[in-house]
């Protein structure tokens, strides 16, 4: 009796429903059975997809339907596991087994029990909550193409503090992606450059239209420089920008797109706003980062400037959010440039370091993080694709091209022509080789 009991605990296991056939109800063991052959079936199907067509079975767990689906077949045998375990216990007869093997068993069966349940029990509410979290930061509205075979999307890193008048981006950058192959390449945009152009048929640039600055008095500063912009249009004019927030947009991240394309030349179909304050948020909810520090930064106080409270050394460092916002942030003894290289270090390393793994097991501070922190125009159908075109570019290194001195940018007199050249030289393909004859 013992062995028949540890051969129904695992049969159980191993395949629900085969230990009612064998010893028990074989109707309810013809459904458990049934079940489970089905959700097997079903899963190498939808792993013979995902090999063959990726993005067919991303659209379906990226959608607000899929999800709602997923989290209900989960729930359902969630329950009908939970239902054909406490049946098989029933049918093991444990007062027959021997004495020292009955506790054993008993346990065995219920770590069992919970491990199944629970994982298909989880796996249901996480899918119920990635529903309503896609549904609270993506936008429904039509998708975009690419443009000359190429998605380029505006990152703004933004914080708003008390003590300033709307918010005013420290970070921006633009990542132009390969539609094909997933190369790519991060711009990175110094906030301090001057007579930056916008693009044709600007809201902003018919008032500046010698470039941003031509008149006095640009932000409520008084601030004419890139990152004044966003300020500007947020709370000096946004009349200038009527439709921007029924778009999922705002008058500032609408005139700065206007700006970074007037800057590179280049056609930008999306943004992504992250608040800088909730940033150290999602590192946590990630578990933290690696960074190879190059070189020493210093962090210093709100109040005294010039006190530094502790360095950052050299090396393989891991960071929780708090380091993390200081190493991306800090200016103390260094310059907005050397910052911009921090900044994209940072994001290369979370590009790198955020697998799917990581996400789905912490995934409820994830979401709940990046609900707070993140604002995007990306729309909700374009999901899939961006999701398998991310898989591409994981696996690639991410070229740089930042607008500095080193690379002949003089940010107080820049020379935009000469900067859409470099840009656009950076992301020409590379040639491919010619056989010989």
């Amino acid at each position: 009796m013992t062995t028949r009991a540890w051969w129904l605990v695992v049969l159980n296991f191993v395949l629900p429903g085969s230990a009612q056939v064998l010893a028990g109800n074989r109707r309810l063991g013809r459904f458990g059975l049934g079940a489970t052959l089905t959700l097997i079936t079903t899963a190498i199907i939808v792993g013979v997809v995902y090999l063959l067509w990726p993005t067919v079975v991303l659209t379906v767990f990226t959608s607000t339907i899929g999800l709602w689906a997923a989290a209900a077949v989960l729930a359902f045998y969630a329950v009908t596991w939970l239902v054909l375990t406490l049946n098989t216990l029933s049918l093991i007869r444990l007062g027959r087994a021997a004495p020292g093997a009955r506790p054993i068993i008993a346990a065995f069966s219920t770590v069992l029990m919970l491990f199944v349940t629970g994982t298909a029990g989880y796996g249901a509410f996480v899918a119920t909550s990635a529903s309503g979290f896609l549904s609270s930061v993506f936008v429904a509205g039509p998708s975009e193409p690419p443009v000359d075979g190429r998605y380029n999307i505006l990152l703004l890193g933004g914080d708003a503090g008390a003590d300033r008048d709307g918010l005013r981006p420290d970070s921006m950058s633009v990542v132009s992606i390969d539609a094909t192959t997933g190369q790519a390449t991060t711009i990175s945009m110094p906030r301090n450059l001057e007579d930056v152009p916008f693009s044709t048929g600007s809201s902003l640039g018919a008032l500046y239209p010698e470039g941003y600055g031509s008149i006095d008095g640009c932000d409520v500063s008084g601030t004419c420089m890139l990152n004044s912009i966003f300020t500007e249009a947020e709370v000096k004019r946004p009349e200038y920008y009527p439709n921007a927030v029924a778009e999922g947009s705002s008058p500032g991240i609408q005139a700065t797109l206007e700006a970074a394309q007037g800057i590179t030349g280049l056609t930008i179909q999306y943004f992504v706003l992250i608040d800088m304050q909730g940033f150290s948020d999602l590192i946590d909810a990630l578990g933290g980062v690696d960074i190879d520090v190059q070189n020493r930064v210093p962090v210093h106080t709100d109040e005294y400037f010039n006190k530094v409270l502790f360095w950052f050394e050299p090396g393989m460092q891991h960071m929780d959010g708090y380091h993390a916002l200081w190493f991306a942030r800090s200016r103390h003894g260094t310059s907005d440039y050397d910052r911009m290289q921090r900044q994209t270090q940072m994001q290369e390393a979370l590009l790198a370091q955020a697998s799917p793994t990581n996400v789905l097991t912490k995934f409820q501070g994830v979401a709940a993080a990046s609900s707070r922190v993140v604002k995007t125009d990306v729309p909700q159908g374009m999901l899939p694709y961006f999701v398998n075109l991310a898989s591409k570019t994981k696996k690639l290194p991410v070229i740089s091209v930042p607008l500095i001195p080193e690379n002949g940018v003089d940010p107080e007199d820049p020379d935009y022509s000469a900067i859409r050249a470099m840009i656009a030289a950076a992301l020409a393909p590379a040639p491919t080789a010619t056989p010989a004859p």
